[in-house]
């Protein structure tokens, strides 16, 4: 069978494969080795630079061809190392390899290819791969992603500030809000999230195979090989082959073979954090959908059901929701398993490691999808009203609250007696209020007051978003 969208087994490499070609170059496997050249090479020329009498700095030309090996990586280089994979049965070591044989014909790298992953272990260059790749990642997909759903949710809020709308609390009737500051809850809660997101520190180390610089220490004892690793680590990632190389990233102090992975789970944490605020988006506005508050633009051509030809189904916010789903079930995994490993190192991370990007593969989807589903809603302030001016009964709770402060004995139990469970009417209401012994400006106040009219600072919330 010949490999294509419709023979892949994810649906991310299938179905939906072009809706995430923005995160495929950065979380595949193909971005994986990008990101271990990277590694190697960056590591690589800080020895150079370190100030050993065996290993010289480079010169400008080595700098530069080092340079264009990391910016300049393809899927025909990625497939040269998969070559040599077959060989080696070591991903990372056919890494070491392809750079090493990318050396030759040039004396001065020839002669410096065993500083090639010196003293490393394959997780010094896994770790800083995952982080790098997850910075990419966050940077390109996460945040512009969130980003635009809460603008948008954010003009909706706005421009729906002042549209009231019957609030249900239990399912029942309650007491009225606008549309945009129900928006305008979601908008303010994923931009929290959002931010959750942007601040988790993207942690790697450089320490060895158990995090104590064995290797290191065995060839340059009084070398500060901690502090070298730390300005590998943080220094920032070259823009000009000239420039110190680093990555960019935050340094690790402490760990075994592999690096904690408690940054990863905090990171995989707050992504399922948004995905839940947006699943409760997601299955609210269905609902608004079902209710009439909101219209579906129409799509030429398009079905919503194969017998039902009237029907126009909020597909988009129902897709959310599945792969919403599925991205809190993989980031949930992944967050709890990570950080757990087996005495100095265990293979399990490895295997789990490589489905980072279907996690966020999931997410991405499903935000496309709401953005989608959001810009084809139109509000029906038609139906907005009609059912507010069906629910008479929810001016019960103004009325008794004035009451109260008045001093009215039994304010809550008169209106209980004409609301609960019956058919409340204006008029129910109105021969209530004229009865009360309250000030007739109060009086004059509760009259005028309709169901649409008493949404509180609603509208003024949405706004503020």
């Amino acid at each position: 069978m010949t490999f294509s969208t419709i023979t892949a087994l994810s649906p991310l490499d299938g179905r939906y494969a072009a809706k995430l070609a923005t995160l495929r170059p950065l979380m595949s496997e193909l971005g994986y080795m990008h990101r271990r050249v990277q590694v190697e090479l960056t590591w690589f020329v800080a020895l150079s630079d370190a100030g050993f009498s065996e290993f010289k700095p480079l010169s400008a030309e080595a700098r530069t061809y080092l340079h264009g090996l990391v910016t300049g990586f393809s899927e025909s280089d990625g497939l040269a190392i998969k070559e040599i994979e077959k060989t080696t049965n070591h991903d990372v070591k056919a890494v070491e390899y392809w750079l090493k044989d990318r050396f030759k014909g040039r004396a001065e790298l020839e002669a410096a290819s065993e500083f090639v992953h010196f003293a490393c272990t394959s997780e010094d260059i896994n770790n800083t791969s995952h982080a790098l790749q997850l910075h990419a990642a966050r940077a390109e997909v996460v945040l512009p992603g969130l980003d635009a759903l809460v603008e948008r949710l954010r003009q909706m809020a706005h421009a729906h500030a002042q549209v009231p709308m019957l609030s249900r609390t239990h399912g029942q009737t309650a007491s009225p809000t606008t549309v945009g500051k129900e928006l305008a809850n979601v908008a303010v809660r994923l931009a929290t999230a959002r931010t959750r997101i942007a601040t988790v520190a993207l942690m790697a180390k450089m320490n060895g195979a158990v995090g104590n610089y064995n290797a290191h220490l065995s060839a340059w004892p009084e070398f500060d090989w901690e502090g070298f690793s730390r300005r590998v680590v943080e220094t920032p990632v070259p823009a000009t082959p000239g420039a110190p190389w680093g990555l960019g990233l935050t340094f690790q102090p402490y760990s075994i073979q592999i690096e904690p992975h408690d940054y990863m789970a905090e990171l995989f944490d707050a992504v399922a954090r948004a995905n839940t605020i947006l699943i409760d988006l997601a299955r609210d506005i269905w609902g608004y959908v079902s209710l009439g508050y909101f219209k579906q633009r129409l799509k030429a051509g398009e079905i919503g059901s194969s017998t039902m030809p009237h029907k126009v189904n909020p597909i988009d916010f129902e897709n959310a929701e599945g792969n919403l789903g599925l991205a809190n079930a993989m980031l949930r995994h992944l967050s709890e398993k990570l950080p757990v490993s087996r005495w100095q190192r265990d293979l399990t991370d490895s295997t789990v490691l490589r489905n980072m990007g279907v996690a966020l593969g999931y997410a991405a989807l499903a935000w496309q999808s709401l953005m989608t589903g959001l810009n084809k809603l139109e509000l029906n302030e038609e139906a907005l009203a009609a059912d507010l001016d069906g629910a008479w009964e929810v001016l019960a709770e103004p009325i008794q609250t004035v009451m109260r402060r008045y001093g009215v004995q039994g304010a809550y139990e008169k209106l209980k007696e004409i609301t609960r469970g019956k058919t409340v009417r204006a008029e129910d209401l109105h021969g209530l209020i004229r009865s009360l012994d309250i000030p007739q400006a109060e009086k004059d106040r509760l009259l005028a007051m309709t169901p649409a009219s008493y949404t509180g600072k609603a509208a003024e919330l949405a706004r503020r978003a």
